[in-house]
């Protein structure tokens, strides 16, 4: 079985190798039809610490970490 990965930008990166990514969410409005867009957050696992604020990240599911940390930082594709 394939790991879930997921695109997304790091909105913050002050706690010690933890990041927050969001990932922009778009889903049509069932009655107005017109596009609704929301960010959901995941904690993500940053063992270095090697990625910055504002970076595209790929992330990968993992085993849980803690008690909001389920994501690990697959790579970085753009600084």
């Amino acid at each position: 079985m394939r790991k879930k990965k997921i695109l997304g930008i790091i909105l913050s990166d002050k706690m010690n190798k933890t990041r927050v990514v969001g990932e922009v969410v778009k889903r049509k409005h069932k009655i107005y039809k017109k596009n609704i867009y929301y960010t959901r957050k995941y904690f993500v696992h940053d063992e270095n610490n090697q990625s910055n604020k504002g970076d595209t990240v790929e992330i990968i599911l993992t085993r849980p970490l803690s008690k909001k940390k389920r994501w690990n930082l697959f790579q970085i594709i753009k600084c």
